[in-house]
C-alpha cells in the first residue's frame, strides 16, 4: 500500500505524540520505574525471598551499626542482595539507611522495639514465603515478648563473632514481656542491675538474635511449613482471655473494643486500674 506525503507526515506526528504521552505518564503507568527509568519499589510489590544462612545474617546484624532497626533490616536486605533471588538487583536498590530512625523504640521514645519495626517493614515486601507474611510477623513478635533474650549459648556467641569477655557486658538475658523497647530495657535492667546507657552489647546481640530467628522462620515458610499453625504465632492464653471481652468486632457489655495481639497484663493489671 502506498501513502502520500501528507499521510506519512500525519502518521509520524501521531507516533511522536503517543511516545511523548508515554514519557509524560511514565512514573504512574509503569509503577516500579521513576521518571529516569530507574527501578523503585512500588506499594504492595513483593520481592522473591530465597533461603539464607541464619548465622551469617546474625553475624552481619551484630557487626552493623546504626541502631537495632537498621541492624536487622540492613543485614537481611544485604544478604538477599547477594543471593540467587530472581529479584537480587531489586534488593540492591533498597536504601537500608531509611531504617535508622527505629533505634531505642523510634529515636529514643521507647515505643515499638526497632528489631520488630524492621521485621514488619522487611517481611511486608517479601514473596515466595507461601503468603505467610502476617503469620511470620505475629510469630516473631510473640517470640520477642516471651523468649529469654539475647541468645547466649557459646555456639551463638562464637557464631556472631563476639567473645566470652564481652558477655560480661550483656548482664543477664531477660524476657521483654512486651513489644515495647521500654519494657524490654526495663526488664533487662532489673535483671542485670545495669542502666540504659550500658545496653550496647546487649542490644547488639539482641538484634543478632532476632535476625537469626527471623531467617530461620522465613526459611521454614519458604519450604512450606504452616507458620500460622504454630502455637507461637498466636497471642498468649492471657491475651486471648482478655480478647473474649475486649474484641475487635464486639465486646462484653460496656467493655472497650481492643485490636491487639500483644501481651496485655504487662501493663494492664486486670480490672484494677
Amino acid at each position: 500500500m502506498s501513502i502520500n506525503r501528507r499521510q506519512a507526515l500525519s502518521r509520524i506526528i501521531g507516533i511522536s505524540t503517543a511516545a511523548a504521552g508515554a514519557t509524560l505518564m511514565g512514573t504512574s503507568a509503569f509503577a516500579a520505574t521513576n521518571a529516569d527509568g530507574q527501578y523503585q519499589l512500588a506499594l504492595g510489590e513483593k520481592l522473591k525471598y530465597v533461603p539464607l544462612d541464619p548465622m551469617a545474617t546474625a553475624k552481619l546484624a551484630y557487626e552493623t551499626g546504626g541502631g537495632c532497626m537498621h541492624q536487622v533490616f540492613h543485614s537481611v536486605i544485604t544478604m538477599l542482595a547477594q543471593s540467587n533471588s530472581a529479584d537480587v538487583d531489586k534488593f540492591k536498590t533498597i536504601p537500608t539507611a531509611l531504617a535508622g530512625y527505629g533505634f531505642a523504640g523510634v529515636t529514643g521514645q521507647g515505643t515499638l522495639c526497632g528489631n520488630l519495626n524492621a521485621i514488619g517493614m522487611l517481611v511486608n515486601i517479601l514473596d515466595d514465603i507461601n503468603g505467610q507474611n502476617s503469620a511470620i510477623i505475629s510469630n516473631t513478635f510473640r517470640y520477642y515478648e516471651n523468649t529469654t533474650l539475647p541468645l547466649s549459648t557459646p555456639e551463638f556467641v562464637a557464631g556472631i563473632g563476639s567473645t566470652a569477655e564481652k558477655t560480661a557486658l550483656v548482664g543477664s538475658s531477660s524476657k521483654a514481656m512486651s513489644v515495647l523497647c521500654h519494657s524490654s530495657i526495663s526488664n533487662w535492667s532489673r535483671a542485670s542491675g545495669l542502666a540504659f546507657a550500658q545496653k550496647g552489647e546487649r542490644c547488639y546481640r539482641l538484634s543478632a538474635s532476632m535476625a537469626y530467628y527471623l531467617v530461620e522462620l522465613l526459611n521454614r515458610a519458604y519450604q512450606g511449613e504452616n507458620i500460622g499453625a504454630l502455637p507461637g504465632s498466636k497471642p498468649s492464653l492471657e491475651a486471648q482471655d482478655c480478647q473474649t471481652c475486649h474484641g475487635s468486632t464486639g465486646t462484653l457489655g460496656s467493655a472497650a473494643s481492643v485490636k491487639t495481639d500483644m501481651e496485655c497484663t504487662t501493663c494492664h493489671t486486670g480490672h484494677f486500674n
